[in-house]
């Protein structure tokens, strides 16, 4: 049985493509077709794709030897940002993880001048955490021929096949919201997210209108907006809310961030919080409880969350996968945070 196997192991290497048959398809040196596949940064874009492509037609996948990582004492934690609360928390979480296995942590920030798959690729490391980053086909594929292990951190979209992600329960975390809001007896609220291609963001909204829907209450158009990243975004939409004879007499915001823009609003418009005006944030930053008054929030567990990815990116290098061939995803408990900022609405 034993020789049998051999056999068809041996059956299996011999189908297996060549570098060399890569590298003559493709008009490329052996050395030139292997660094390309290995991730290396140093051969040109259209060369590297021409590798890649002709790889692909011909079924090559790399060593199970060459594709696992190598013991290096490193981990990549990839950022989009690194001037946030929520990266404070998230990297105090990868740290102490990262210090329990005894490694260290390598930060690359996503920056525009330069593609950060090439930095993370020029170092050997146990595999990369993206937080809130969204690779583009081209780096995930790059990633991929390269053996580099990945694990998303609050992911803005579902991961391709194979590939891990830890979040929160935003679902959850959105219904929590309504119903604190509804319990106030709030039924004209409003909502203001992100954007509708986020993951997170969808989640969050989703909830929110679950709790909306079973209580009769529609979600008027005029009532929910999206409005990106910045605490500018969030009192520009708040304001165009406020400002309308059918104001809402809550809003529930997807981020803090934006939620700091409503107070903003608010404070313009003369509008007292709570009294006129009950404001829900999501994330439990330092800054919520800085607020005036100290924010009503959804806290997600973000230490918590990028110390479990670490962790998971660790089981993936050891096995190849999840532990059973399938890319593994974990959600953690979000819980509604009651502080200044909501009140019983006044008629």
């Amino acid at each position: 049985m034993a020789a049998k196997r051999s056999a068809l192991a041996g059956d299996d290497v011999a189908r297996r493509p060549t570098l060399s048959a890569i590298a003559e398809r493709a008009g490329t040196s052996i050395p030139t077709a292997s660094k390309a596949l290995r991730g290396g940064t140093d051969v040109a874009p259209a060369t590297r794709e021409r590798i890649l492509r002709v790889a692909e037609e011909l079924g090559y996948a790399p060593p199970k030897s060459a594709a696992a990582p190598q013991e290096s004492g490193l981990v990549d934690f990839v950022l989009a940002s690194g001037e946030s609360s929520w990266t404070n928390r998230a990297l105090t979480g990868v740290e102490a993880a990262a210090s329990d296995a005894d490694l260290d942590v390598v930060i690359t920030l996503v920056r525009e001048e330069s593609d950060w798959v090439d930095r993370v690729l020029r170092r050997s490391s146990c595999g990369a955490i993206l937080a809130v980053v969204q690779p583009t086909r081209d780096q995930w594929r790059r990633l991929s021929d390269a053996g580099r292990p990945v694990v998303l951190l609050d992911p803005m979209s579902s991961p391709p096949p194979g590939v891990g992600s830890v979040g929160a329960m935003n679902w959850q975390g959105g219904r929590s919201a309504a119903e604190h809001l509804l319990a106030l007896g709030h039924s004209e609220v409003g909502v203001i997210d992100v954007s509708d291609s986020f993951e997170y963001s969808r989640a969050r909204l989703d909830g929110f209108r679950s709790v909306l829907a079973a209580a009769g209450i529609d979600l008027a158009a005029s009532h929910h907006t999206h409005a990106g990243w910045k605490r500018s975004s969030g009192r520009e939409a708040a304001l165009q809310m406020l400002s309308a004879s059918d104001r809402p007499t809550a809003i529930f915001a997807c981020t803090e961030t934006l939620a700091l823009g409503v107070y903003d609003a608010a404070a313009e418009l003369k509008l007292s919080i709570p009294d006129d005006l009950s404001v829900v944030g999501f994330d439990d930053l330092p800054e919520a409880g800085w607020a005036s008054p100290p924010m009503t929030t959804v806290q997600q567990p973000i230490a918590e969350m990028a110390a479990s990815a670490l962790r998971m990116l660790l089981r993936i290098a050891r096995t190849g996968d999840g532990g059973d061939g399938h890319a593994p995803r974990e959600e953690l408990a979000t819980r509604l945070i009651v502080r200044g900022s909501t009140g019983p609405v006044r008629h």
